[in-house]
């Protein structure tokens, strides 16, 4: 570029409101760099960003770039859950060239963003589903694939159906989904007002082929590594071992797991199955007795707690997090302080991985949060995995649909903790 350009972008990205004013040149690289200096304020102060696109004569982009510019800060607005999203969103699909709707060239991130942030509209008009089509439609083929855009296009599709045929396809779109387990087939069953439906038993193994798993060496060496403590080369050597493994395999496999009291092994292992689903490998209930009395002396659903423990430990007790977090729900030590003071329950530090004191803890601390947030299991579930204290920001605004505020979790992997916790629950209340 030049000295002098590079300078320019060196200083745009620096200090963007002082320099961008500065920055000049010939077409496209002085739209490049104004760009660039917006979307470096956004990352600080999206509402700055989005006063400067305002002004047109300040900012200095034309309709290409400006529609960047606007998904740009409305991606950070959405991650801040402001209520500009959506319009910011908005304004940036009404920039793009009518060539370009299908592919305006952004990341399935910031498209995915946009669709959430859709979402958070309190009342979700023909304007704000077109929106969300839009922006799953804009995604790359692999990205539209994913459960959550299918279930969201469909809902999209059904709410701006102006005909009895159009409304069947969405229907369809959904019934197509509903026909697994996992939190996305729940929500499209309830959608289509279904029961959870449970898919049926696989015909039990035999005994040549449980002794045929049996006697695979890798999965002995991975057993035995797990059994010595060391679980990360275990866990690799065991999930070497399953490659090219069929369905009928994989669930002998994962019952040599179930017997060897290795629930994680055991779990992962029938999840990955095709066809096939053996939900008492892949929702078992062990320590059951101890679960469902701690659950009802604190007044939780069992199901709840089960589907809580299922996605923090898989049900292994002697599990410890990289953040200390310690025992079948992960409680950490200062959090296991505080809540036995509560109880007046005398604990000494290594007693936190004890199964039945670490029940007391978890579920007492997981009563408090869910009577913190009015019973709102999404809320409870957020708050135990990433602290009370973020749950009660992300619940400002408008009130929503549960489905679309859980969408809306600006962590990644808060939020597919609430999802999985919630659809855990659901298929172990089925079962129960």
């Amino acid at each position: 570029l030049g000295n002098a350009a590079a300078r320019d972008v060196a200083e745009a990205v620096d200090n963007p409101a002082k320099h961008l004013s500065r920055v000049t040149g010939p077409g496209h690289l002085a739209q490049e760099l104004r760009l660039l200096a917006v979307m470096r304020l956004a990352q600080t102060d999206p509402a700055a960003a989005a006063a400067r696109l305002e002004d047109r004569s300040s900012a200095r982009l034309n309709d290409s770039h400006a529609a960047w510019a606007w998904a740009y800060v409305a991606r950070q607005s959405a991650f801040q859950l402001s209520s500009e999203a959506a319009p910011q969103m908005l304004r940036a699909l009404a920039l793009v060239r009518p060539g370009d709707k299908a592919d305006p060239g952004w990341s399935d991130d910031t498209l995915a963003w946009g669709v959430r942030a859709a979402l958070r509209a309190p009342r979700l008009d023909r304007e704000r589903w077109a929106a969300v089509l839009q922006g799953i439609d804009a995604m790359s083929a692999a990205e539209q694939k994913d459960a959550a855009w299918t279930y969201w296009k469909a809902r999209a599709h059904k709410a701006r159906a102006r005909s009895e045929a159009e409304r069947e396809q969405a229907n369809a779109a959904l019934q197509a989904l509903a026909g697994g387990v996992g939190y996305y087939a729940q929500l499209a069953a309830h959608e289509l007002g279904q029961p959870p439906a449970l898919p049926p038993a696989p015909p039990p193994l035999t005994e040549a082929e449980l002794d045929a798993a049996q006697q695979i060496p890798g999965l002995q060496r991975g057993l035995a590594m797990a059994r010595l403590g060391l679980r990360d080369e275990g866990r690799r050597e065991w999930n070497f071992t399953l490659r090219g493994l069929n369905d009928r395999e994989l669930i002998a496999a994962a019952e040599v797991a179930c017997q060897a009291a290795d629930w994680q092994l055991c779990i992962n292992t029938s999840e990955r199955t095709r066809e096939l689903v053996d939900l008492r490998q892949r929702y078992p209930m062990p320590f059951a007795e101890a679960i469902t009395a701690r659950a009802r002396e604190r007044d939780l659903e069992p199901a709840f707690v089960f589907g809580l423990i299922r996605q923090e430990t898989r049900f292994m007790p002697a599990l410890r997090s990289h953040a200390g977090a310690s025992g079948l729900m992960q409680v950490m030590p200062a959090t296991a302080r505080w809540t036995a003071r509560r109880i007046g329950l005398e604990m000494r530090p290594e007693q936190i991985t004890d199964i039945d004191v670490n029940l007391r803890l978890g579920t007492t601390y997981l009563r408090l949060v869910l009577d913190d947030f009015a019973g709102s299991q999404a809320l409870a579930a957020a708050a135990y995995n990433a602290g009370p204290g973020r749950p009660r920001r992300w619940r400002e605004g408008p009130a929503i649909e549960a489905a679309a505020w859980a969408e809306n979790i600006p962590f990644n992997e808060t939020r597919d903790y609430v999802k999985k916790v919630l659809s855990n629950a659901s298929v172990y209340a089925a079962l129960l």
